[in-house]
C-alpha cells in the first residue's frame, strides 16, 4: 500500500511539473508570425514531402485530409536556414552511423533534459513505432541511473547528461562508449546531441505549438 501511495504521489508531482513547464513554453502564442497557410501551402507542402521522404523514406502522398504541420509555416520564414537545419537532421537520421536505438536514446534524453515538449513528443512516437516500450520511455525520463539499462545504453544516456550539464564527456564515459562505438560513431554522437539540443532550444524559445496528435512531455 505504501508503495502504491508513493507511486501516486510521484505521478501527481510529475504531472504538475509537466503542466508548469508546458504553460511556460506553450501557454502563450508563438513568438513569431507564421506564413499564411493559404498563400504558402504549396511551398510548405514541397518541404514537408521532402523531409518525409528523406528521413522516413516515405514518398507517398499524405493521408487524405492531413494538414501540413504548422512548424513549417513558422520555420519557412527563413527557408535557407531551415534548409541547413533539416539537412543536418536528415544526415544524422537517414545516413546515420549510429544504430536507431542508440540514436533515439540520445535524442530522447536530450529532449527530456531540455524539457522540450515538441521534440520529446515527436521522438517518443517515432521510437514507439520502432520497438521502444512504454517502460523504455519512462526510464529515459529517469536517465542513466535507472535500472535495467545495458552498460552501453547507460553510457549513451550518461554521455548526454554530461554534455547537458558540463558541455563535456568524461574520460570514463568516453571509454564506455568506445567499447562499442567506432570513432566515426563517436563523432556523430556528439554532433547528434548538439543538433537536437539546438532544435529543442529554438522550438522552446519560439513557443512552436505541438502537432495536433501530440501530448507533449506526457507522451509515452
Amino acid at each position: 500500500m505504501a508503495d502504491s501511495s508513493s507511486d501516486s504521489t510521484l505521478h501527481s508531482t510529475r504531472t504538475r511539473e509537466i503542466a508548469a513547464r508546458e504553460k511556460l513554453i506553450l501557454g502563450k502564442p508563438a513568438r513569431i508570425t507564421p506564413l499564411d497557410r493559404k498563400k504558402f501551402g504549396e511551398f510548405a507542402m514541397t518541404w514537408w514531402m521532402n523531409l518525409r521522404k528523406h528521413i522516413s523514406g516515405d514518398d507517398s502522398p499524405p493521408p487524405a485530409g492531413a494538414e501540413i504541420p504548422q512548424i513549417y509555416f513558422y520555420m519557412l520564414r527563413c527557408p535557407e536556414l531551415w534548409d541547413r537545419i533539416t539537412a543536418l537532421s536528415i544526415q544524422l537520421q537517414r545516413d546515420a552511423q549510429l544504430s536507431f536505438r542508440d540514436r533515439e536514446l540520445a535524442i530522447l534524453r536530450t529532449g527530456w533534459l531540455c524539457q522540450a515538449p515538441f521534440e520529446w513528443s515527436e521522438h517518443v512516437k517515432k521510437a514507439r513505432k520502432e520497438g521502444f516500450t512504454r517502460d523504455d520511455i519512462e526510464r529515459v525520463t529517469v536517465g542513466s541511473s535507472a535500472p535495467e539499462w545495458s552498460d552501453h545504453e547507460r553510457a549513451i544516456l550518461g554521455a548526454v547528461e554530461e554534455l547537458h550539464n558540463d558541455a563535456m564527456i568524461s574520460d570514463d564515459t568516453w571509454r564506455a562508449l568506445a567499447r562499442q562505438l567506432s570513432e566515426e560513431q563517436l563523432l556523430e554522437f556528439t554532433v547528434l546531441v548538439g543538433q537536437f539540443t539546438a532544435v529543442a532550444y529554438f522550438q522552446n524559445a519560439l513557443r512552436l505549438p505541438l502537432l495536433e496528435d501530440s501530448a507533449g512531455l506526457a507522451t509515452r
